[in-house]
């Protein structure tokens, strides 16, 4: 399960050592650590990170097919973390070492910035190649995070980008060794931690105020 730990001024959220997929577990454990990092005082970031193979693999597919009837809420929840993520009044800052697919890739674009292990792990949405169309609030995020074109390459031909196609692409901010993942994302927050607080919190919000409507649109999550 997800761990939420503090280096000085850095939270580090370790999301686990599996696929880190996204059952309701999971979704809540990292929704009390995004509060627990939102409510902490004084200059701060935040680093998310993994161990394993997986960043994180998404959506949790089994327990959904296992809870049809609750498909919508479901989406709901995811939705909320993205928008909670990408509106966090923190710099934040996803420090991928391993596959990041799907919704997992997704929660990678809610952050700030993104560092990618460059030998090895690919960044994918495959959603064309699994036949499961993206959400309007997913559609949006993506968007407003890529420049047109790579959003319309990821979206549509499922490419699996590398750390260094994924860099050249513009999804991940560095591309470096396995073993300086961890230390660049948590450099990448210290160099930010004084733009911590309300203000910043407003910028991202209104920075993409059409994306995060359409996250919390609970009315009409699925489209």
């Amino acid at each position: 399960m997800p761990n939420l730990d503090r280096q000085d001024n850095v939270f580090v959220l370790d999301l686990g050592d599996g696929e880190n997929r996204f059952h309701p577990d999971w979704l809540a454990a990292v929704g009390a650590a995004l509060q627990e990092v939102e409510k902490a005082e004084g200059p701060r970031a935040l680093v998310t990170a993994a161990t394993g193979k997986f960043y994180s693999n998404g959506l949790d597919l089994d327990w959904l097919f296992a809870h049809a009837d609750q498909h919508q809420d479901y989406v709901v929840s995811v939705h909320e973390l993205f928008a909670r993520l990408l509106s966090l009044p923190v710099v934040t800052v996803a420090a991928l070492q391993g596959h990041t697919f799907a919704a997992g890739a997704m929660f990678s674009l809610a952050h700030d910035f993104r560092v990618m292990r460059a030998d090895r792990g690919y960044w994918c949405l495959p959603e064309a190649d699994i036949n499961i169309p993206f959400t309007p609030g997913m559609s949006a995020l993506i968007q407003s995070r890529l420049a047109p074109q790579t959003a319309h390459e990821a979206m549509l031909t499922a490419r699996r980008y590398g750390g260094a196609e994924a860099a050249s692409a513009g999804i991940v901010d560095r591309a470096v060794p396995e073993d300086a993942v961890l230390a660049t994302a948590v450099e990448l927050a210290q160099a930010q931690l004084n733009k911590a607080g309300d203000t910043l919190g407003t910028i991202k919000s209104r920075m993409y105020a059409p994306a995060l409507a359409t996250l919390r649109d609970t009315a009409n999550p699925l489209g």
